[in-house]
């Protein structure tokens, strides 16, 4: 089976792009994409769209990518929508990396794109509703509450405005998490500040402000323990990732001096375990069995984006990623370990909660960091000497964890 290549990545920058549509970003995405990689569009042979929320926010349903690649003269060749919660952009690569090593092309594209920031906010955070199993809402409420028992939100700490469900799922495990092991409101604010702290160095990020962790504990209460700064905005964008064979960069002519090889790409979904269980959480699940196919460990990793969207999805992320014991997350974030310079930088790009976090992009935006970082081509944030890295990209919410999970561990 020949070796997969990333060789090429755009990105728009994530926000309120209140100008500019869905075909529009994904246009612009997949354009940079095709120019980082030195590729005409009519070398696709065969592309995957991720997207979320279009169905809802537009009713625009079943071929969204079809009608958003026709739109900027892709046709043709196989095109697959692909709806898979937060983590629909790293499914599309998933899918899009196994395109290619099932033979069917040499040149595969995976693209996401979402338009979901909106002036009526009750659409726009309804977007999220329906990210867990709709029959037993009351049900998963009241489970999630009883996560975070002996944790009671001091008053004034919880927002009378609408947000996210997710905030309150994001803060149910952050209770369950300082309950069991210790964790701190400081050492979740210490994530936050230093994410905002990398991001002020990313141009297609979202917000780019730092914060102290004074300041981030100061900030407008969400969902105890969780600040406004701590979690993820609502986001509009695309980014989009070329893949190649070996035998795809020799046809075309690439550069493969900047490709970065694909050594694992692993999707994984959740099972019925006990939320003290913690060991198989569907996401170090799949980290272990990404690892395994690229035949590295969490120590040889020089770089990662993961899931942040709160500040405490970090603490468990890194965890289930093997970086520190399961526990040990909080204090790892408060020594300064993730921070670029630190012992391994987590979401040199400012991750999704300053970044941003258009859902169907979110995975891809990742790879469009992880691959510049091990190009050397991430500036002010460059990890120095990144040679391997890793994505970490879940979405929707199904019995104590994420519905579903990908891990993607990238080379030179």
């Amino acid at each position: 089976m020949e070796p997969v290549y990333v060789v090429g990545v755009g990105m728009t920058p994530f926000g309120r792009l209140l100008d500019k549509d869905i075909k529009t970003m994904a246009r612009e995405a997949v354009e940079g994409a095709l120019g980082d990689a030195g590729l005409d569009r009519s070398a696709i042979e065969g592309a995957f769209f991720a997207n979320a929320s279009q169905g809802h926010m537009e009713r625009q349903h079943m071929i969204r990518g079809e009608i958003a690649l026709r739109s900027m003269g892709i046709g043709e060749i196989p095109v697959v929508n692909v709806e898979n919660a937060c983590a629909s952009g790293a499914s599309a690569l998933n899918l899009a990396v196994n395109f290619l090593k099932a033979g069917e092309g040499d040149i595969a594209l995976a693209v996401g794109a979402e338009k979901m920031y909106s002036r009526d906010r009750d659409l726009m955070f309804a977007v999220f509703d329906s990210a867990w199993d709709v029959s037993r809402d009351e049900e998963i409420r009241a489970r999630l509450l009883e996560l975070g028992k002996g944790v009671t939100p001091p008053p004034g700490t919880m927002s009378d405005k609408p947000y996210s469900v997710f905030m309150d799922v994001y803060a149910a495990f952050s209770r369950a998490h300082m309950a069991r092991f210790g964790t701190t409101r400081e050492q979740i604010a210490a994530v936050a500040a230093k994410n905002h702290k990398h991001s002020v160095d990313n141009p297609l990020s979202q917000y780019r402000m730092a914060y102290s962790v004074e300041e981030v504990l100061a900030a407008p209460p969400i969902s105890y323990p969780l600040t406004l700064p701590m979690c993820s905005p609502v986001s509009d964008g695309a980014a989009a990732t070329i893949v190649a064979t070996e035998s795809g960069l020799k046809r075309h002519g690439l550069d493969k001096s900047r490709a970065v090889r694909v050594l694992a790409c692993v999707l994984q979904t959740g099972s019925d375990r006990e939320f003290s269980d913690v060991s198989r959480h569907c996401t170090a699940l799949a980290a272990k069995r990404a690892y395994d196919k690229a035949g590295v460990g969490p120590k040889d990793i020089s770089v990662a984006e993961v899931h942040d969207a709160t500040a405490m999805g970090e603490i468990i992320q890194i965890e289930n990623l093997g970086f520190c014991d399961f526990g040990e997350g909080g204090p790892m974030s408060a020594r300064g370990d993730t921070a670029l310079g630190g012992r391994i930088p987590v979401n040199p790009s400012g991750g999704l909660e300053s970044k941003g976090h258009p859902v169907g992009a979110t995975g891809l935006g990742q790879v469009h960091e992880l691959t510049l970082q091990l190009r050397g081509e991430a500036g002010r944030r460059q990890v120095e000497g990144a040679r391997l890295a890793i994505a970490e990209n879940g979405g929707g919410l199904q019995g104590v964890e994420e519905a579903v999970a990908c891990v993607t561990i990238l080379g030179r």
